[in-house]
Protein backbone atom coordinates (compact mmCIF):
# COMPACT_ATOMS: atom_id res chain seq x y z
CA UNK A 1 0.00 0.00 0.00
CA UNK A 2 2.59 2.70 1.05
CA UNK A 3 2.27 5.82 0.43
CA UNK A 4 0.44 5.56 -2.89
CA UNK A 5 -2.82 4.62 -0.79
CA UNK A 6 -1.79 8.18 1.09
CA UNK A 7 -2.70 9.47 -2.63
CA UNK A 8 -5.27 7.42 -3.87
CA UNK A 9 -8.20 5.89 -1.99
CA UNK A 10 -9.10 2.47 -3.48
CA UNK A 11 -8.57 -0.74 -2.19
CA UNK A 12 -10.05 -4.31 -3.09
CA UNK A 13 -12.82 -5.91 -0.61
CA UNK A 14 -11.27 -7.35 2.54
CA UNK A 15 -8.13 -4.69 2.58
CA UNK A 16 -7.59 -2.46 5.61
CA UNK A 17 -9.36 0.82 5.21
CA UNK A 18 -7.38 3.54 3.66
CA UNK A 19 -4.40 4.78 5.89
CA UNK A 20 -5.11 8.35 4.65
CA UNK A 21 -9.03 8.34 5.47
CA UNK A 22 -8.43 6.89 8.87
CA UNK A 23 -5.85 9.56 9.86
CA UNK A 24 -8.34 12.59 9.28
CA UNK A 25 -11.66 10.64 9.22
CA UNK A 26 -11.37 7.72 11.72
CA UNK A 27 -12.57 4.10 11.05
CA UNK A 28 -15.52 3.79 8.45
CA UNK A 29 -18.53 1.99 10.06
CA UNK A 30 -18.71 0.03 6.52
CA UNK A 31 -17.14 0.02 3.34
CA UNK A 32 -19.09 -0.75 0.36
CA UNK A 33 -17.74 -1.63 -3.59
CA UNK A 34 -19.11 -2.12 -6.23
CA UNK A 35 -17.97 -3.84 -9.90
CA UNK A 36 -19.73 -2.82 -13.44
CA UNK A 37 -18.98 -5.34 -16.64
CA UNK A 38 -17.91 -2.24 -19.00
CA UNK A 39 -18.60 -3.75 -22.00
CA UNK A 40 -22.46 -4.49 -22.19
CA UNK A 41 -25.24 -2.64 -22.96
CA UNK A 42 -27.16 -3.79 -19.98
CA UNK A 43 -25.15 -2.28 -17.64
CA UNK A 44 -25.17 -3.74 -13.99
CA UNK A 45 -23.52 -3.25 -11.63
CA UNK A 46 -23.23 -5.17 -7.89
CA UNK A 47 -22.41 -3.51 -4.35
CA UNK A 48 -21.14 -5.70 -2.17
CA UNK A 49 -19.67 -5.45 1.40
CA UNK A 50 -16.48 -6.60 2.43
CA UNK A 51 -16.97 -9.91 2.87
CA UNK A 52 -17.57 -9.87 -1.08
CA UNK A 53 -21.75 -10.52 -0.56
CA UNK A 54 -23.75 -8.62 -3.00
CA UNK A 55 -25.50 -5.71 -0.85
CA UNK A 56 -27.02 -3.65 -3.32
CA UNK A 57 -27.53 -3.97 -7.22
CA UNK A 58 -28.00 -1.41 -9.93
CA UNK A 59 -29.37 -1.48 -13.33
CA UNK A 60 -29.99 0.61 -16.06
CA UNK A 61 -31.97 0.62 -19.46
CA UNK A 62 -28.36 1.98 -21.49
CA UNK A 63 -30.89 2.92 -24.91
CA UNK A 64 -32.43 5.46 -22.96
CA UNK A 65 -31.69 9.00 -23.09
CA UNK A 66 -32.34 9.75 -19.66
CA UNK A 67 -30.01 6.92 -18.75
CA UNK A 68 -32.77 5.55 -15.90
CA UNK A 69 -31.39 3.54 -13.54
CA UNK A 70 -32.52 1.65 -10.64
CA UNK A 71 -31.16 -0.13 -7.11
CA UNK A 72 -32.80 -2.61 -5.02
CA UNK A 73 -31.23 -4.56 -2.41
CA UNK A 74 -30.03 -8.04 -2.97
CA UNK A 75 -33.24 -9.68 -1.87
CA UNK A 76 -35.27 -7.15 -4.35
CA UNK A 77 -36.21 -4.29 -2.24
CA UNK A 78 -36.54 -0.84 -4.17
CA UNK A 79 -33.88 1.64 -2.79
CA UNK A 80 -33.56 4.34 -5.44
CA UNK A 81 -34.47 5.10 -8.69
CA UNK A 82 -31.79 7.61 -10.86
CA UNK A 83 -32.09 9.92 -14.28
CA UNK A 84 -30.13 12.13 -15.74
CA UNK A 85 -31.32 15.49 -17.25
CA UNK A 86 -30.24 16.00 -20.46
CA UNK A 87 -29.70 19.28 -22.61
CA UNK A 88 -27.91 21.47 -19.90
CA UNK A 89 -24.79 23.33 -18.99
CA UNK A 90 -24.48 21.05 -15.75
CA UNK A 91 -24.46 17.65 -15.50
CA UNK A 92 -27.70 16.73 -13.47
CA UNK A 93 -28.97 13.40 -11.81
CA UNK A 94 -32.47 13.38 -10.38
CA UNK A 95 -32.48 10.69 -7.27
CA UNK A 96 -35.69 9.70 -6.00
CA UNK A 97 -35.38 7.18 -2.93
CA UNK A 98 -37.80 4.43 -1.97
CA UNK A 99 -39.18 6.92 1.24
CA UNK A 100 -39.78 9.69 -1.55
CA UNK A 101 -36.64 12.03 -0.79
CA UNK A 102 -35.66 13.65 -3.64
CA UNK A 103 -32.60 15.19 -4.56
CA UNK A 104 -30.09 16.04 -7.46
CA UNK A 105 -26.33 16.05 -8.19
CA UNK A 106 -25.62 19.11 -10.13
CA UNK A 107 -22.25 19.69 -12.01
CA UNK A 108 -20.91 22.43 -13.94
CA UNK A 109 -19.45 20.60 -16.96
CA UNK A 110 -16.63 22.57 -17.30
CA UNK A 111 -14.90 22.32 -13.89
CA UNK A 112 -12.20 19.64 -14.84
CA UNK A 113 -9.84 19.87 -12.78
CA UNK A 114 -11.36 20.63 -9.20
CA UNK A 115 -14.76 19.24 -8.75
CA UNK A 116 -17.45 20.63 -6.30
CA UNK A 117 -20.91 18.69 -6.52
CA UNK A 118 -24.20 20.03 -4.99
CA UNK A 119 -26.20 17.85 -3.80
CA UNK A 120 -29.51 19.74 -4.16
CA UNK A 121 -32.61 19.14 -1.82
CA UNK A 122 -30.19 17.68 1.04
CA UNK A 123 -27.23 20.42 0.90
CA UNK A 124 -24.45 18.02 1.36
CA UNK A 125 -21.18 18.31 -0.96
CA UNK A 126 -19.39 15.65 -3.28
CA UNK A 127 -15.97 17.33 -3.03
CA UNK A 128 -13.27 15.32 -5.26
CA UNK A 129 -11.27 15.14 -8.42
CA UNK A 130 -12.29 13.54 -11.39
CA UNK A 131 -8.93 13.36 -12.72
CA UNK A 132 -7.71 11.85 -9.46
CA UNK A 133 -10.64 9.67 -8.48
CA UNK A 134 -11.13 10.49 -5.23
CA UNK A 135 -14.08 12.06 -3.73
CA UNK A 136 -15.09 12.86 -0.55
CA UNK A 137 -19.27 13.66 0.89
CA UNK A 138 -19.80 16.31 3.75
CA UNK A 139 -23.20 16.70 4.95
CA UNK A 140 -24.98 19.99 5.17
CA UNK A 141 -22.29 20.74 8.80
CA UNK A 142 -19.17 19.44 6.58
CA UNK A 143 -19.20 16.60 8.27
CA UNK A 144 -17.81 13.64 6.46
CA UNK A 145 -20.23 11.37 5.50
CA UNK A 146 -18.28 9.17 3.24
CA UNK A 147 -15.20 8.12 1.06
CA UNK A 148 -15.31 7.41 -2.33
CA UNK A 149 -12.02 6.39 -4.26
CA UNK A 150 -12.23 4.70 -7.90
CA UNK A 151 -9.61 2.21 -8.96
CA UNK A 152 -7.51 3.70 -11.77
CA UNK A 153 -7.18 0.87 -14.04
CA UNK A 154 -9.17 -2.01 -14.82
CA UNK A 155 -11.11 -4.06 -17.22
CA UNK A 156 -14.03 -3.94 -14.85
CA UNK A 157 -15.07 -0.37 -13.48
CA UNK A 158 -14.32 -0.77 -9.67
CA UNK A 159 -14.98 1.70 -6.55
CA UNK A 160 -15.06 1.50 -3.54
CA UNK A 161 -16.51 3.93 -0.56
CA UNK A 162 -15.99 4.16 3.04
CA UNK A 163 -19.08 5.30 5.14
CA UNK A 164 -19.34 7.20 8.36
CA UNK A 165 -22.58 7.93 8.84
CA UNK A 166 -24.79 4.39 8.42
CA UNK A 167 -28.22 6.50 8.78
CA UNK A 168 -27.18 7.66 5.24
CA UNK A 169 -26.18 4.28 3.48
CA UNK A 170 -28.42 4.00 1.06
CA UNK A 171 -28.34 7.24 0.00
CA UNK A 172 -24.42 7.07 -0.46
CA UNK A 173 -25.47 4.36 -2.66
CA UNK A 174 -26.88 6.02 -4.77
CA UNK A 175 -24.96 8.56 -4.88
CA UNK A 176 -21.53 7.21 -5.46
CA UNK A 177 -23.96 5.08 -8.65
CA UNK A 178 -25.09 8.55 -9.98
CA UNK A 179 -21.00 9.89 -9.80
CA UNK A 180 -20.32 6.34 -11.47
CA UNK A 181 -22.54 7.45 -14.67
CA UNK A 182 -21.26 11.23 -14.51
CA UNK A 183 -17.86 10.24 -15.10
CA UNK A 184 -18.93 7.49 -17.82
CA UNK A 185 -21.09 10.72 -19.38
CA UNK A 186 -18.01 12.76 -19.28
CA UNK A 187 -15.09 9.94 -20.86
CA UNK A 188 -18.28 9.85 -23.56
CA UNK A 189 -18.19 13.16 -24.11
CA UNK A 190 -14.75 13.76 -24.45
CA UNK A 191 -14.10 10.61 -25.93
CA UNK A 192 -16.45 12.23 -29.23
CA UNK A 193 -14.76 15.37 -29.04
CA UNK A 194 -17.40 17.18 -26.54
CA UNK A 195 -21.15 18.25 -27.00
CA UNK A 196 -23.04 21.21 -28.19
CA UNK A 197 -25.84 21.24 -25.35
CA UNK A 198 -26.87 24.66 -24.93
CA UNK A 199 -30.34 24.53 -23.45
CA UNK A 200 -31.35 24.99 -19.76
CA UNK A 201 -29.28 25.32 -16.43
Amino acid sequence: MGVFSKIHRYREAGQDANVNNVERFGTPVLSLFTTTKVFTLHHHIDIVNSSEEVVYESNSKMISLHDKTDIQTSSGQHVAHIERKIFTLHERHFITMADGTEFELSNEIFHIIKDITNIVGLGWQLKGNFLGLNFELYDSNGEIIAVIGQKMISIHDKWCVDIYKKEHEQKVVAILIALQHMIKDRESSHSSGGSSSSSGN
